[in-house]
Formats: C-alpha cells, sequence, structure tokens
C-alpha cells in the first residue's frame, strides 16, 4: 500500500487534557495520524469537543489510516458580507454542504474575504429567491468589517471546501501527533 501525501500535514503535542489539530481543508478520504511516544485516542469531527478514552486508540510509535468522509467543494460565484456571511453557487448547482458543516472559503485575488471553518447555518435552495436561482448558504462569520464587494471577473476564483480537525488525548503524560492526508493506492 503506497500514501501520497495531500496538502500540508500538522503535529501537535498530546496529553491527558486533550489537543486539536488546527482545521484541515478536507480533500481526501483519509487521513494518516502516527502516535509519537504515548498512544493516543484521536476523533476526527468539528473540533468543539475533546477526544474521549473511548474514541478511536493508535498504540505509541505506530500510525493508523483513517476515514475522513468524502470531501466536498464548490465554487462560488457570490459573497454577501454581514454579521454572518452569505455564499452563492453556481446557477444550476446545489450545496454540497448541509447545516452544521464546517466550511472554509478561499478567494483567489481578493483573501480579505477568506475564513476557514466556520459554520453552516442554513442552506436555501429555493428557486428565484430575491432573483438568484442557485444554491445559498449561510455561514456564520462576521465578515460585517470588510466593505469591499467579492468580485467574480478577471479569473478570480473563489472555492468554498469542508473542513474537520483531528482531537486527541492520552492516557497519561504528553506525546506527539503527527497528522497527514493521504490518497491510498495499491492493496489494503
Amino acid at each position: 500500500m503506497a500514501h501520497n501525501p495531500v496538502g500540508a500535514g500538522q503535529s501537535i503535542a498530546t496529553s491527558g487534557a486533550g489537543t486539536t489539530t488546527s482545521a484541515f481543508a478536507h480533500q481526501t478520504d483519509s487521513i494518516r495520524i502516527v502516535a509519537v511516544t504515548k498512544p493516543v485516542h484521536v476523533k476526527i469531527g468539528d473540533g468543539t469537543s475533546p477526544a474521549s478514552h473511548t474514541d478511536y486508540y493508535i498504540p505509541a510509535d505506530t500510525s493508523a489510516v483513517l476515514s475522513t468522509g468524502r470531501p466536498s467543494s464548490a465554487a462560488v460565484v457570490g459573497v454577501t458580507t454581514g454579521t454572518t456571511t452569505t455564499i452563492d453557487f453556481l446557477q444550476g448547482t446545489t450545496s454540497p454542504f448541509e447545516v452544521g458543516d464546517r466550511v472554509s472559503l478561499t478567494v483567489s485575488g481578493q483573501s480579505y474575504l477568506d475564513f476557514t471553518h466556520k459554520s453552516v447555518a442554513s442552506v436555501d435552495t429555493s428557486a428565484d429567491v430575491g432573483g438568484y436561482f442557485s444554491s445559498r448558504i449561510t455561514v456564520t462569520h462576521d465578515s460585517s468589517g470588510i466593505t469591499t464587494s467579492f468580485s467574480a471577473t478577471s479569473g478570480k476564483a473563489a472555492e468554498l471546501r469542508g473542513s474537520f480537525k483531528v482531537s486527541s488525548r492520552t492516557d497519561t503524560g504528553a506525546g506527539k501527533l503527527y497528522a497527514q492526508q493521504v490518497q491510498i493506492s495499491g492493496v489494503q
């Protein structure tokens, strides 16, 4: 079995109190986690609750490849700023995201609109709402301080992508965890 690294990996110190990685932009369906020095319990999710002693166990100085589920992303054609942020997708498409999902926005050439790991508050798939015929979602990101409008012209690409975090905890003592999204090829 071969692993192809996808994106940047992260390493964090682990402890009995629990620690959580920064958000990963969800790019593949698998993540390889290496427990260094101490065994760890890990949980993949939104990072709001710590891993517990009943979560997935990885023995010390070994690794495990865990499923992160299907990655989701969508091209963005509109961003409306405010105390929450409204995202518009291409006409004729639906939102791959549901209420409660965590998402990150990347806007080429307009990084002031970027945000990381925010929660989807609502999904609107109704036709002709305020003249819009595409899916729209509302994200719990306060962008009210941004006064520059989103521009989808001049080849500027915008993408909304799902995101997740890895929470970990040891049974005793401190250790280290390394996490890397991977593509897997060959026999498992």
